[in-house]
């Protein structure tokens, strides 16, 4: 796991240039083409993945269709780490919306008018509820979910894989989660996650207390 956040930390540094190598990313799945669908459509998109592989390798894949999508972000502490992140953030594609109220209402017009969004749901969400992940409950987020049913948008799962070599990814977005209800919807999402991790445990950044008094 070390060694894969090592990476992943130094390619995130340098956003930029990761962005432009598109040979190194080969997209594929049925969501890929129901987010081109909805964006043809004049629909927004909501993303889903967790910290696992190559996250930033998933909105890659989407400026290699034309598209852009923003992200959702925690703001740390550390001023110099901040500045660094986010940099390369930014620099995966806009716009970047910090979580909390301010945050959580520019994201809302950003898909309210058609834009993407790209949200990992595996951090510990103090005001969520009890799901299942990975085989124990975990505080999950809702908001996803609460977002794609108010306003008729695709909720699609999506990762970056990082293949054997090190260097090259294989990006997977799966079909969208069926609209059902919020709760039902994100536990889907968590089955999707928990999947994906077991397959590839060492590509999951698992130090982020994801069980902690729950």
């Amino acid at each position: 796991m070390g060694r894969q956040m090592g990476r992943t930390l130094f390619e995130i540094y340098h956003d930029a240039e990761f962005q432009t190598q598109h040979h190194k990313f080969n997209g594929s799945g049925p969501g890929l083409d129901a987010m081109k669908d909805a964006q043809a459509k004049g629909k927004g998109v909501i993303i889903v993945s967790g910290h696992f592989g190559q996250w930033e390798a998933v909105r890659a894949v989407v400026k290699m269709h034309g598209l852009e999508s923003g992200a959702v972000y925690r703001p740390n502490k550390n001023r110099h780490y901040e500045r660094r992140i986010r940099a390369g953030i930014e620099a995966g594609g806009t716009p970047i919306l910090a979580t909390g109220h301010v945050g959580t209402r520019a994201l809302v017009r950003h898909l309210r008018g058609g834009g993407i969004v790209s949200i990992l749901l595996d951090e510990k969400y103090a005001e969520g509820i009890r799901l299942p992940f990975l085989g124990h409950d975990a505080l999950t987020s809702l908001s996803a979910a609460q977002l794609a049913l108010k306003y008729d948008l695709p909720m699609i799962p999506a990762y970056g894989i990082r293949r054997d070599d090190g260097n090259t990814f294989r990006v997977e977005f799966e079909a969208p989660i069926p609209h059902t209800d919020e709760v039902t919807m994100t536990r889907a999402f968590n089955d999707s996650l928990s999947a994906r991790i077991m397959e590839n445990p060492e590509q999951w950044y698992w130090m982020l207390r994801r069980w902690g008094n729950v």
